[in-house]
């Protein structure tokens, strides 16, 4: 076992992102696991500075140290425009900016790892930040590992998926979370560098808040939904407006169908436009039903405890692919609102269909009352099935760590 290494943690997003907090918790839980005594880097883009120092305050774990990755901050900020100028005339220049801060650590670090989940997808425009990540490490002759991730596709942009593909040929190790990217690079020629893990967050204690809201007193049968304003770029074409309504239809049907008590759960607690909890404040506000039986959670909760607050219900429905997780890592039956390759694959790893998955444009209140009363009906058969295959999952994560000292091993004969 190696004692006391370093591990940069890199191209994660904040903690407020509880799915970013997960997979860090995850990731530290495997690496414990195979190392002693590990410490860790966590290089993070932050949306801004007074995120990054609430972090760093609210941080637990003695052995996470965070810094900041270098993004543009703003429309008109005139460093961004500087630094995308030395792209152009000094490269070298631009890609050390991004990861400035992690560049004193990376000479005695063990292995970099990209963290993220979907970073190396179109899902938010070309991952030239974590490209850049992958050569930093190259050029210090560091492992670098992609790691738990849901990778690609590429194919709306056919000269750039040529580039990625070569790219990710480079790195030492492609970890993928779910078996749609790993049949997706094969098909592409990426097939030596590829490991089958499980999405670290599966490995994410959860955790009894200890000041549970007096409010937020879990009533048995009940059911968590969560929703992101992400979701109205694949719903509504962008239309906030109409997604929200749509939320908002969605919620009624269900709760006139159930009867069922149903605790509005967010998973992102960023700053707008990508808050879920302000989204599902503005939906909870215009549902015309009784406020006792629609219950939003406040964004107090961190990831551990909102799992937690998940693990509670009866069964879920989540949009944000680690509030899915953080269900089904808790056995609890769930319906997953699947925007990308991501929450499909994860579905057909666990369940071998997606039966219990949505896309967007199926998404109306008719079809998804009917998934949910599924779930009601298969509850229990789904929790025994859940039970047997979860801790299968969760293996596979934990493997991560034995694959790491692999491709360390095999870098270093």
């Amino acid at each position: 076992m190696n004692e006391r290494p370093t591990f940069i943690l890199a191209g994660n997003g904040p903690y407020e992102n509880r799915g970013c907090e997960a997979i860090v918790r995850g990731t530290v839980k495997a690496l414990r696991h195979y190392y002693k005594d590990p410490s860790f880097i966590c290089v993070s883009f932050f949306h801004s500075n007074e995120q990054y120092k609430r972090q760093c305050e609210q941080e637990f774990d003695e052995k996470i140290i965070h810094k900041r990755a270098n993004q543009r901050a703003k429309l008109f900020d005139l460093n961004w425009s500087v630094y995308r100028i030395l792209k152009v005339i000094e490269p070298e220049i631009f890609k050390n900016w991004t990861y400035k801060e992690m560049l004193p650590y990376i000479k005695d670090c063990h292995s970099v790892l990209s963290l993220g989940g979907d970073n190396y997808s179109l899902d938010y425009g070309i991952p030239e930040r974590f490209t850049i990540l992958d050569d930093i490490a190259i050029e210090n002759r560091k492992s670098i590992v992609i790691w738990g991730a849901s990778v690609g596709p590429f194919d709306k942009l056919p000269k750039y998926e040529q580039y990625i593909i070569s790219h990710l040929q480079k790195v030492n190790g492609i970890f993928a979370r779910e078996s749609s990217t790993i049949k997706y690079l094969k098909e592409k020629g990426v097939t030596q560098n590829i490991y089958k893990v499980g999405d670290p967050a599966f490995l994410m204690d959860a955790i009894e808040p200890k000041e549970l809201d007096n409010k937020i007193k879990i009533e048995e049968g009940s059911i968590g939904i969560n929703f992101s304003p992400l979701m109205a770029k694949y719903v509504t074409g962008g239309d906030l407006k109409k997604w929200t309504n749509l939320a908002s239809e969605i919620i009624i049907h269900v709760s006139e169908k159930t009867y069922r008590k149903i605790y509005l759960i967010p998973h992102v607690t960023s700053p707008l436009p990508n808050s879920d909890y302000e989204f599902l404040k503005s939906v909870q506000k215009i549902t015309k039903i009784d406020k006792n039986k629609l219950i939003l959670i406040p964004p107090k909760y961190n990831a551990a405890e909102t799992k937690w607050i998940i693990s509670k219900m009866f069964l879920f429905a989540g949009a944000r692919t680690h509030s899915t997780i953080a269900a089904l890592s808790s056995c609890i039956p769930t319906l997953s609102f699947a925007y990308s390759i991501k929450a499909k694959g994860i579905n057909n790893d666990i369940f071998a269909n997606e039966n219990y998955c949505l896309n967007p444009e199926d998404l109306n209140a008719e079809l998804v009352n009917r998934k949910i009363e599924l779930l009601i009906e298969n509850n229990t058969q789904i929790r025994e099935y859940l039970q047997l295959k979860i801790p299968e999952i969760k293996k596979e994560a934990l493997d991560a760590g034995k694959y790491l000292l692999q491709v360390e091993y095999s870098e270093n004969i």
